[in-house]
């Protein structure tokens, strides 16, 4: 039996908590504006997977303007893009930055783990898909000059065996999930008749996804950063995701959350950072959604009702720390929140029919 839980209240309530992290010219912050942790900052890919939930939602005016903002920052930053294409970058400042100012779109210049190559894929993916659903994004010669330009970028860094920091922003490895979130992008973005996509240039990465799966990386065995591989971008063959299903369920899934990694110092508990790694609480947003879309209706509900758990007055954390109910500062994390309202539709669309239709009017009246 399915728990009494009040979806329309939840919704209501963190896709409210969502929206206001959105910044006037569109982008969204990481989270809240008076966090002291560096999360009052736009991130490329924070910014992918808070718009997810608008999606979901038919609110097509939001999505619109943050990839229009997000097209902008590229074109701000169009000679750095242009000087890696014509040199593959050598140091960690020459590639393009993570993360931005919400209001000038000017880089941040410390270091914070900038060289990510799956926020790019990201944004190509997510580009070139809101093209196919007839969300139109690109509206100039500009667009398409600079939306080129990132294919020719992540050709010119040799995305397929870059060591980058990856999602988490950590050790410069080749990762998985980044070779997987650029040829998840160079795909979509490739049905845009405008855009040229070399065809060796998907094959490499190809190549080296199945090479690499279903490990992460040469140190890390699993992580949680895989569940991406099989949703949103669905880069995963049926065998590498039960794989990665499994092992990320075995070695990572603990009582709040989901641990990123073995022996992730992130907020660990233990001073020698073993053992006692953070809980992660969109890790069970990810898994219900997977498990949503996979049609395993029992495995979606116990993820999710987990998840709901997670939640505390001011939203969903980042983390909890090891078999503790405290939650680090960065609450609400936004893509947290995003995932949350996916994972919370994906459920309901399927099992509680015409529910999410008449909330979505309620919202927009």
């Amino acid at each position: 039996m399915m728990k009494q839980i009040n979806y329309e209240t939840l919704v209501k309530q963190h896709l409210k908590i969502l929206k206001s992290l959105q910044t006037e010219k569109g982008l969204f912050l990481a989270s809240k504006k008076a966090v002291s942790t560096g999360y009052d900052k736009a991130w490329l890919r924070d910014n992918f997977y808070e718009c997810l939930a608008f999606e979901v939602l038919d609110d097509w005016e939001t999505v619109r303007k943050t990839y229009r903002a997000l097209l902008d920052i590229f074109l701000k930053h169009e000679k750095k893009i242009d000087h890696a294409i014509s040199k593959k970058p050598e140091h960690r400042y020459q590639y393009i930055h993570a993360r931005f100012h919400p209001e000038t779109f000017n880089e941040f210049w410390e270091e914070w783990g900038n060289k990510q190559n799956d926020s790019i894929g990201a944004v190509l993916f997510k580009i070139g898909e809101l093209e196919e659903r007839g969300c139109k994004v690109i509206q100039s010669h500009k667009d398409i000059r600079i939306i080129q330009k990132l294919v020719e970028y992540l050709a010119s860094v040799e995305y397929w065996h870059d060591p980058d920091s990856g999602i988490w922003e950590e050790n410069e490895e080749i990762h998985a999930s980044s070779v997987g979130a650029c040829v998840a992008g160079l795909k979509k973005i490739s049905l845009i008749p405008q855009i040229k996509v070399p065809k060796d240039v998907i094959e490499r990465g190809e190549r080296m996804l199945r090479k690499m799966l279903p490990r992460e990386s040469d140190k890390k065995f699993v992580d949680m950063a895989l569940l991406t591989l099989i949703y949103p971008f669905d880069v995963a063959t049926p065998k590498e995701r039960e794989d990665i299903l499994r092992n990320v369920e075995y070695h990572l899934v603990k009582e709040r959350g989901v641990i990123r990694y073995r022996d992730d110092y992130y907020y660990n508990s233990n001073p020698d950072g073993k053992s006692e790694e953070a809980e992660w609480t969109m890790g069970f947003a990810f898994l219900s959604i997977i498990y949503s879309k996979l049609g395993e209706k029992s495995k979606a509900q116990y993820y999710l009702e987990k998840l709901i758990g997670d939640i505390v007055n001011e939203g969903l954390p980042e983390l909890y720390f090891s078999h503790s109910k405290k939650y680090n500062d960065n609450t609400p994390l936004g893509w947290a929140e995003s995932v949350f309202l996916v994972s919370a539709y994906e459920f309901n669309k399927k099992h509680m029919k015409g529910f999410f239709s008449k909330l979505i009017d309620k919202i927009k009246n």
